[in-house]
C-alpha cells in the first residue's frame, strides 16, 4: 500500500488520486495512520463482497433457529411486567 503523509497528500493532491487508480493509498498524521483512499471501483468491489457475505449467512440460517419478533417483543413485555 502507498503511503503519504497529510502535507503531501495536499501538495500532491493530483498525483495521489491517479496513484489510488492502481492502489490504496494510506494517509499518516503525525506517524499515525488515519485514512485509507480507495478508488471507486475498489470501494463498489468491498461492498458487493460484504453484501455477499450478509446473504451466505442468510442462506445458511436453519429457520428454527429464527425468534420471530411478535414472540420476540412479546417475551420482552412479560419479562418487564413481572
Amino acid at each position: 500500500m502507498y503511503t503519504l503523509n497529510v502535507n503531501d497528500a495536499k501538495t500532491n493532491f493530483g498525483e495521489m488520486l491517479l496513484k489510488v487508480q492502481s492502489e490504496p493509498v494510506e494517509i499518516k498524521k503525525n506517524g499515525i495512520s488515519v485514512a485509507v483512499l480507495l478508488s471507486t471501483d475498489e470501494y463498489k468491489r468491498i461492498e458487493a463482497l460484504k453484501i455477499e457475505l450478509v446473504k451466505s449467512r442468510f442462506n445458511n440460517v436453519d429457520e428454527s433457529e429464527l425468534a420471530y419478533a411478535t414472540a420476540f417483543f412479546d417475551s420482552l413485555d412479560s419479562e418487564t411486567n413481572e
